[in-house]
């Protein structure tokens, strides 16, 4: 999954950006993404809604992909940064539902989806998510796990990588093909994944043999919800 960018943002040719004029070209691209998808998104029409010069934009960026890249990646930071405190199992289950949210609600989250979705048949679009955005916020999901691991706050059943796959996928998935998001998913992934193994004995004793976990009363994250910035 999804990896955020702690990194300084990378240079642009050209004149230096107007700051209340770069942030309205951000703001344009994911509000019109998400109002008429990523095929019809041109930068004719984000300059139109930002009220800036279609050259201005090609003077800051080379492409949609870039500037929808820098909205994802200041919006991340800003609603859905990797924890930084010592780690724990509840820290990280805390971190997977505000992901969950962030794909379900936030005009980022949707950004984030469709380049996901563009990556999968434009090489150059690929390259540039994977080293912006999923490559940086990997390596800090993987630091958070390695701290946690050893803090002896968690166990996993797999290695670090295999690990924030298992539990970013399933996600993304749902995300990907329009279903809700149950908070038994999350709940489900940390517990299977992360507990140490006594742990999950213990709960699963605890619950008793015939225990489940009801699914048609639980609270989903709705991926209708309207989104706010």
């Amino acid at each position: 999954m999804p990896a955020a960018n702690s990194q300084p943002r990378r240079a642009h040719s050209g004149p230096r950006r107007d700051e209340a004029a770069r942030l309205a070209v951000l703001h344009a691209a994911d509000d019109l993404l998400v109002e008429h998808g990523f095929g019809a998104l041109t930068i004719e029409a984000i300059a139109r809604r930002a009220g800036v010069a279609k050259q201005t934009i090609y003077r800051w960026w080379p492409s949609k992909v870039e500037i929808l890249l820098d909205t994802l990646i200041e919006d991340s930071n800003k609603h859905l940064a990797v924890p930084t405190e010592e780690p724990t199992a509840e820290s990280i289950r805390g971190y997977l539902r505000r992901f969950a949210q962030f794909l379900a609600r936030d005009p980022a989250g949707k950004v984030l989806l469709a380049l996901i979705a563009q990556a999968q048949h434009d090489p150059d679009t690929a390259e540039s998510l994977h080293k912006r955005y999923l490559g940086p916020r990997r390596d800090q999901e993987r630091d958070m796990l390695t701290r946690g691991i050893d803090a002896g706050e968690i166990s996993p059943r797999l290695g670090p990588d295999a690990t924030i796959d298992a539990l970013v996928g399933p996600i993304v998935y749902c995300a990907l093909t329009g279903s809700s998001i149950p908070r038994e998913l999350v709940d489900t992934l940390v517990e299977n994944l992360l507990r140490p193994r006594e742990t999950r004995v213990s709960a699963q004793q605890l619950a008793g043999p015939n225990s489940q976990v009801p699914t048609s009363e639980s609270p989903e994250i709705n991926p209708s919800a309207e989104g706010a910035r």
